[in-house]
């Protein structure tokens, strides 16, 4: 599989020199960039057809919902398929959503409907990618404990996230960008052509047949099985839990189209640095923890990394300059990839080879909770609130709950790997 000696120390690159490891992360990259470029176009797109915070926050609920529903059966699905075959039909299925919102984007698809139906057509084709990520979400990281050998895994992982976060951050910016520059439909080609770019690259990768020994047990016996373990594993559930908690209730990033358009005023351009400012400082994160990897006190870290990142979500709620609100966020990324890069190792390290898609998705079911039903807790509590009183709740409750996990979860305080 690969030329890395087991039981030798290994360096910060060496996960890199796997080649299917390589064509793992460019094509996660790729794929990766699209979506996020998606989010950020359908977040203005939405807004500028409604102009109404809330409905933001539906675009969340659209994905969030199949996703979170079908995340424990899509568990037990991976487990017993071929990951590369689930991934690459996934890709192709997106490919086909892609198209469907580039053609609804097109000068005509304006004159035959209203912004109504627009944003009923967007919220529909939405839902449906949902129900593909509830598959393609997990599959990344099960395909990775397939593909680099255990001693590598914490390099790897580190790796992983950091291609995800760099995605992320290309995604979220060039997506503000290309929206100034080439309207709708032009950043709808863009991202057609890096979903292909994706497939190219992930179609190389060898299949990826089910681990261990065939699976008879029935699907609801099978799903109970990961819960179980996920459950009885504390401190992966600790850190599940906490994110979940922490991003649904700090999820600022939803309404930065509302802070962007109508509080700070610097359009499109801006909104695209605003939403790529937390993906910016995550990367940073990642890159200072892949060449110095934290030895000790992960778990004590990690809830001081949370607490500062709800602060930071304060911070940005009352700005009233772009250049602080760019520096909070960018400095709750940089907190939050330390959550990220913690939560992944464990996860990665803590789960046996036949059930990694089982915990994977439910840990891909915490994650689109955390996501996107933060993202429509951010739209309701703006209607309900005001959207700068919303966001300065989001950050006191995100503090709020890394006390209580603090004093309640103590397993995961003293945590260390």
């Amino acid at each position: 599989m690969n030329e890395i000696i087991p039981g030798k120390k290994q360096g910060a690159f060496d996960s890199i020199k796997i080649t299917e490891f390589r064509n793992l992360v460019t094509g996660r990259f790729c794929f990766v960039a699209a979506l996020r470029m998606m989010t950020t176009l359908l977040g203005w797109w939405i807004y500028n057809l409604t102009n109404a915070p809330f409905a933001i926050g539906l675009i969340g609920l659209s994905e969030v919902v199949p996703a979170v529903s079908l995340a424990l059966y899509a568990g037990h699905i991976i487990d017993l398929s071929d990951k590369k075959k689930l991934l690459i039909r996934g890709i192709i299925l997106y490919f086909i959503a892609a198209m469907l919102l580039l053609l609804l984007s097109t000068k005509n698809s304006s004159h035959i409907f209203s912004n109504y139906n627009l944003a009923i057509f967007i919220y529909a084709i939405v839902f449906c990618t949902g129900i593909v990520r509830s598959f393609v979400g997990p599959v990344f990281n099960v395909m990775l404990a397939q593909i680099v050998p255990k001693n590598l895994l914490q390099n790897a992982t580190t790796w992983n996230q950091g291609s995800y976060l760099s995605a992320s951050v290309s995604g979220h910016a060039a997506g503000g960008l290309l929206i100034a520059a080439l309207g709708n439909t032009g950043t709808f080609t863009v991202i057609i052509c890096l979903i292909s770019a994706s497939f190219l690259i992930l179609i190389r990768i060898k299949p990826k047949p089910p681990l261990g020994e065939k699976n008879e047990k029935k699907t609801w016996e099978s799903v109970k099985e990961g819960l179980n373990f996920v459950f009885k594993t504390k401190e992966i559930l600790g850190a599940l839990s906490l994110d979940l908690f922490a991003v649904l209730f700090g999820g600022a990033v939803a309404m930065v189209p509302v802070f962007a358009r109508d509080i700070l005023k610097v359009g499109a351009e801006g909104f695209g640095f605003l939403n790529a400012a937390s993906d910016m400082g995550a990367i940073c994160s990642v890159i200072l923890l892949t060449a110095f990897p934290m030895h000790n006190k992960q778990g004590y870290k990690l809830l001081f990394a949370v607490f500062g990142f709800g602060i930071c979500i304060i911070c940005f709620a009352v700005s009233k300059l772009f250049i602080l609100s760019f520096i909070a966020l960018l400095i709750s990324g940089m907190l939050d990839g330390i959550s990220v890069v913690v939560r992944g190792t464990i996860m990665q390290l803590k789960t046996p080879d036949n059930m990694r898609g089982r915990v994977m998705s439910v840990n891909s079911m915490f994650i689109n909770s955390s996501n996107e039903f933060g993202q429509f807790e951010s739209g309701l509590m703006a209607k309900l609130m005001g959207v700068i009183p919303s966001v300065i709740f989001g950050g006191c409750m995100t503090i709020a709950v890394v006390i209580i996990t603090w004093f309640k979860a103590p397993a995961l305080r003293k945590m260390e790997y």
